[in-house]
């Protein structure tokens, strides 16, 4: 095998790779060899078949078998000879191959760079906590009691308005071909006007109406519409208003504590206390991790992979049209806002590749029980659909690894914590809980500009194709 260097510029490497043709012949006489055993040829028995024989039946079938396995090998070795380590897997371009010649390729590989990890041991960090108090508990009490609000049919015959719970019939149908598909149907659903349960506009034709009415309906599917037979379409909803409630809402009192599973008040109280807790803790060690990933990000400059960078900025971009998508909105990001997302991404790699080498070479690692835990919470996400979600997962080895980039990013902050120095303070809740940026601290201004995101989802009670918005699947990422 003859390696030659074509360029080399910053991260990116292009090298010529030539495998003789003796080595390809070897290698087709090897593969052959190994094939012989599982085909007939007239006069033989399998296994005894000589080798001019299977080359001249069998030679060109595997010769593309034999090309791509050559080229794996070939260019992995080169790699490791070379001490170089890609970035992302390297382009590979065939110059020269047929039979009984040499294979000669080029190799177009963008590698990691050099991280040299700066003293992080002993860093000085301050980690802002604060207690949950009665206030927010009973403020919290408070909006546990609004969701869990009764009804009752009210006794006037006045018109339904915002905020009322009527109880209908619908059946619905796409309006270009008048078609009604599965699961746009349904009998004595609530809803509730106003919650913007169901995709825009539906509610809105109820208010005003009364019960006993029929309203036919017209909405239109937003394009992102999760069934991809409804996306983007005009669609109609025979709707009948089968009668009208009134929210009640409920109090904070011993009934509501025994509706919930609790022996008495206190007991859903100190419930309340704790989960609140726990929450607040998270908060303080997302803006801990902030600080700390600062500091290392001051300590590290490099470059970085211009590939990685690439697929990194493509991604918030992704997740920015998908939010754009939810909301409806159309705003453009300015070339201000797309340098910023730029400088993000480049942070988010460079901070990846300084955790990675920092793991890698504490050795620290994320054991299959602990990847075990994350698949059965991610399962636990799904209520009815634990199987699915597992076979999922042992079935997609990028999507567990997926799972097991974040954990393995939490374990080597951990460790870089149990090194700092750490002093706490105290600072009030409204302090802690102020609108941050991500655990990465780079928050891209662009999303603040968004408008709000239209709620959305229906209550379990309505039909997988009822008039509803879903939201996605929350996006797993370690960054």
């Amino acid at each position: 095998m003859q390696v030659k260097e074509l360029k080399k510029e910053g991260l990116t490497h292009e090298l010529e790779i030539t495998v003789t043709a003796q080595d390809i012949d070897k290698r087709i006489d090897s593969r052959l060899q190994e094939v012989s055993g599982n085909v007939r040829v007239p006069g033989f028995r399998p296994g005894k078949v000589p080798l001019n024989i299977m080359k001249k039946r069998y030679g060109k079938a595997i010769l593309g078998e034999v090309l791509e396995l050559t080229v794996n090998e070939a260019t992995d070795q080169v790699m490791k000879d070379k001490g170089l380590k890609p970035a992302v897997r390297p382009k590979i371009e065939v110059k020269e191959f047929d039979e009984g010649k040499d294979l000669k390729y080029t190799v177009s590989v963008e590698v990691l760079p050099e991280v040299k990890i700066g003293d992080f041991k002993g860093l000085k960090l301050q980690k802002l906590v604060a207690k949950v108090d009665d206030a927010k508990i009973n403020e919290t009490l408070e909006r546990i009691a609004s969701s869990n609000e009764s009804s009752e049919e009210i006794t006037t015959k006045r018109a339904a308005k915002a905020g009322d719970i009527v109880v209908i019939d619908f059946a619905g149908r796409t309006a270009d071909d008048d078609v009604a598909h599965p699961g746009m149907q349904a009998q004595g659903h609530h809803l509730k006007l106003g919650s913007n349960q169901f995709i825009a506009g539906f509610e809105d034709q109820l208010i005003g109406k009364k019960a006993g009415e029929s309203v036919e309906v017209k909405v239109a599917f937003p394009e992102s519409y999760h069934a991809a037979e409804l996306a983007g379409r005009d669609a109609i909803f025979d709707t009948e208003i089968k009668s009208i409630r009134e929210a009640v809402p409920a109090k904070v009192d011993e009934q509501l504590a025994k509706n919930l599973g609790f022996s008495d008040l206190d007991g859903l109280k100190n419930a309340v206390g704790e989960q609140v807790q726990k929450e607040l803790d998270a908060h303080s060690r997302i803006k801990l991790k902030k600080i700390l990933l600062d500091q290392l990000d001051e300590m590290h400059a490099f470059e970085v992979p211009a590939t990685m960078l690439e697929m990194e900025y493509n991604a918030i971009i992704r997740q920015i049209e998908m939010e754009q998508q939810q909301t409806g909105s159309t705003a453009k990001l300015s070339d201000d806002e797309k340098a910023e997302l730029k400088e993000i991404a480049a942070r988010r790699v460079r901070l990846g590749l300084v955790l990675s080498e920092i793991g890698n070479a504490n050795k620290i690692t994320v054991a299959d029980p602990e990847l075990q835990k994350a698949v059965i919470a991610e399962a636990q996400r799904y209520p009815g659909q634990e199987r699915h979600v597992f076979d999922y997962y042992s079935k997609n080895r990028q999507a567990l690894e997926s799972l097991r980039a974040p954990l393995f990013e939490e374990k080597v902050v951990d460790f870089i914590l149990e090194l700092s120095k750490i002093d706490e303070k105290s600072v009030s809740i409204e302090e802690l809980t102020a609108e941050e940026d991500d655990a990465e601290g780079d928050k891209p201004k662009a999303k603040k500009k968004a408008p709000a995101k239209d709620k959305a989802a229906a209550s379990d009670e309505a039909s997988e194709d009822a008039p509803k918005k879903k939201a996605p699947a929350k996006k797993k990422k370690a960054e």
